[in-house]
């Protein structure tokens, strides 16, 4: 069991996709920085200095100043301006995977594309084995092949 474990754990997709999981981890950490400290926070001056992490829908009787409060608190709440930042985070990961996507399939559509060589070789039409394309006698059987052929 241990070595079927091995052979899977060390099979080619099973490595890529674990170096796939963590660099998507570093990546989201990174984007979650972008929304939280780059672009949120202009937003929020354009729309009047608003702090979306701290747009919350109170569920408790008591009054509090921010999010972090409420929390600190143990009060129940509705975070709408951290799921704000959730999806702005997500609308950006998508649209990074959307370009690398598209990216790969023009490499793999100009590879598609390219016209094949031409061929080098032909069939002989009397041994059938493969001889030069521009042969005049069968290096196999020795026959004269005719212009046609």
């Amino acid at each position: 069991m241990l070595k079927e474990f091995k052979e899977f754990a060390l099979r080619g997709n099973v490595v890529d996709m674990a170096v796939g999981i963590i660099i998507g981890a570093a990546f989201s950490s990174i984007v979650k920085s972008l929304v939280a400290d780059v672009i949120m926070p202009p937003i929020g001056v354009i729309l009047g200095g608003v702090d979306f992490s701290d747009i919350f829908i109170n569920l408790s009787d008591g009054e509090y100043e921010s999010l972090a409060a409420a929390k600190e608190a143990g009060a129940a709440t509705i975070n709408i301006g951290v799921f704000i930042n959730a999806v702005i985070s997500f609308l950006i990961v998508a649209f990074a995977v959307f370009l690398l996507i598209r990216s790969i399939n023009r490499l793999t559509k100009k590879e598609k594309e390219k016209p094949a060589p031409d061929p080098t070789e032909k069939d002989c039409p009397f041994c059938r084995l493969s001889i030069p394309i521009k042969a005049t006698r069968c290096g196999h059987c020795t026959s004269q092949l005719s212009e046609a052929a």
